[in-house]
């Protein structure tokens, strides 16, 4: 996490105090100019202060006399994901984030964050986990750890790479410990908040819980899951289609043992041996507008199947996205065992 307070300077100080600064920063060597009143006028590098000083320039001018003007930025409602794109191909690793007034709201690493997605999302973390005893009886399974690291923090880890600083748990058993290990969120720097469900309300039933939503598109993804989705890729495909719902989805084959026959009434069409058939599976992970929470009842279990086919016979589009990443549903033993194999090799 970047203490961005760290890379801020003031246009009077001396070149020499800008040198000492960014020398202590040791990565990310860039600082931001700002005025009196905290907007954002100019940026710094040491490479800017070498070019200085081969023209004889001293080290005790002004800052604000060889800073560059030509700073780049982005506003907080610009396209994000788009411009992060385009700073990443220019080879450019810190990019501040402003307001219309020109103050900065936050720096964004291109280094370790991959986009900025305008996105909430909501965790369910609410499961007892029966399959997976006795490892879950007194242990909630989002915290179950694969590779000294709890499964829940992974999926709360790759949301923050994209930018995604808004996550709610729906919590319901053993609750309490999956509140005291993350808090607030800082600690993972997000803003982490909990609902608490009474009695299970299925897979996507407690968003009718929560009223803290500042993103009109919510993610909503199960907290036993462990994959490195493009979650980019997966919200661009939503906005392109102009969707209501997105189903993130895996292929799942089944391969029959014997010869198939297509009829028509008593009379044979075709005949296949041996065939194998591929459907696409729900992976648990979610693009929904949040508008469409309306359709959730209160109190009542409410599946992402019941959603799907309440937006359907609204009209509203409803689309699948196949997965192309990895993607593993610790759900049971055999999967639990796997996740501890492949932890070893996925690249997040």
């Amino acid at each position: 996490m970047i203490n961005f307070a760290n890379h801020f300077i003031l246009p009077n100080e001396t070149v020499f105090n800008a040198l000492k600064k960014i020398n202590q920063l040791k990565e990310l060597m860039v600082v931001f100019v700002i005025d009196e009143n905290s907007r954002l006028i100019g940026s710094l590098t040491d490479g800017d202060i070498r070019r200085s000083l081969l023209q004889n320039s001293s080290l005790d001018r002004s800052v604000e006399s060889i800073m560059n003007r030509e700073f780049r930025f982005i506003y907080e409602d610009d396209d994000l994901a788009y411009d992060l794109s385009k700073f990443k191909s220019e080879g450019i690793v810190l990019v501040p984030l402003i307001n219309r007034e020109r103050k900065i709201l936050d720096v964004i690493n291109l280094q370790t964050q991959r986009s900025r997605l305008p996105l909430n999302a909501v965790i369910m973390a609410g499961g007892e986990g029966k399959r997976l005893l006795p490892l879950t009886e007194k242990t909630p399974k989002p915290l179950l750890k694969i590779g000294g690291k709890h499964i829940i923090q992974y999926n709360m880890e790759h949301l923050a790479r994209y930018g995604i600083k808004k996550v709610t748990i729906s919590v319901c058993y053993l609750a309490d410990q999956i509140k005291n290990a993350f808090g607030n969120g800082s600690r993972l720097d997000l803003e982490v908040n909990y609902v608490q469900e009474e009695e299970p309300l299925g897979t996507i039933g407690a968003l009718s819980l929560c009223n803290n939503f500042s993103s009109d598109t919510l993610l909503i993804m199960n907290s036993d899951l462990l994959t490195n989705f493009d979650v980019e890729d997966f919200y661009r495909e939503f906005v392109n289609q102009s969707a209501a719902m997105a189903m993130a989805t895996i292929p799942y084959k089944v391969k029959i043992p014997y010869g198939v026959l297509e009829m028509q009434d008593d009379k044979i069409i075709s005949f296949k041996e041996k065939p194998n058939y591929v459907y696409q599976s729900n992976a648990g992970i979610y693009l929904l507008r949040k508008e469409f929470i309306s359709l959730i009842p209160d109190g009542k279990i409410f599946n992402a199947t019941d959603m799907m086919e309440s937006l359907v016979a609204a009209g509203e589009k409803v689309i699948s996205y196949p997965l192309r990443s990895y993607w593993l549903d610790i759900g049971r033993h055999e999967e639990f065992a796997k996740a501890e194999e492949d932890i070893l090799h996925i690249q997040f």
